[in-house]
């Protein structure tokens, strides 16, 4: 009995060991639901500066790709999941990268008003540990974090721009970009 009990423990650790990716210091899901949906991890990647790991990254998707215009371009549920793993990441800093990523974001375009609005769900004070999803689904962006919707923004264009910033010509992080897309 014992020894059944054992192996069928085994059994169901190395299924739920299948059901994360480990990214650094940070575990993502192989799956998240959203608006219904039912999202795969398509990749995932650390964002780093100057040798330091900043923040874990997913992308997910209800079908992989590895083509970066088609997950720009696509009107379909989507997300990226940002797992912060450094006491680095401020809010100030958080706000001066969202803004660095939509000036070189060429994939779509997003009025200032809406850029303003998006950094207004960064208000909060961000520590090691916080978690945003941020989802597009239904022709809007919303932001997610610790699981408690922030806000959202209407419009395809504006989602087209905002995951231009990790996936567009001009990506925050190459490396991070190409991990993404299922280069890991």
């Amino acid at each position: 009995m014992k020894k059944t009990l054992v192996v069928l423990f085994a059994i169901l650790g190395l299924n739920l060991s299948f059901a994360q990716t480990k990214v650094g210091d940070a575990t993502l899901p192989n799956t998240v639901t959203f608006s219904n949906a039912s999202l795969k991890l398509n990749g995932a990647g650390l964002r780093e500066k100057m040798w330091i790991d900043l923040y874990a990254c997913g992308l997910y998707l209800t079908n992989k790709s590895s083509n970066a215009n088609t997950v720009i371009n696509a009107d379909e549920t989507m997300a990226l999941k940002l797992h912060i793993v450094s006491g680095l990441v401020t809010q100030e800093k958080m706000v001066k990268a969202v803004n660095d990523g939509f000036e070189k974001s060429k994939s779509g375009k997003a009025s200032d008003a809406e850029i303003k609005k998006f950094k207004g769900f960064f208000n909060d004070e961000i520590v090691d540990g916080t978690i945003f999803d941020i989802v597009y689904a239904d022709g809007k962006t919303t932001v997610y974090r610790n699981g408690k919707e922030k806000g959202s923004i209407e419009g395809l264009a504006f989602k087209q721009a905002l995951f231009g910033i990790w996936l567009g010509n001009k990506p925050a992080d190459k490396d991070l970009k190409e991990d993404l897309l299922g280069g890991n």
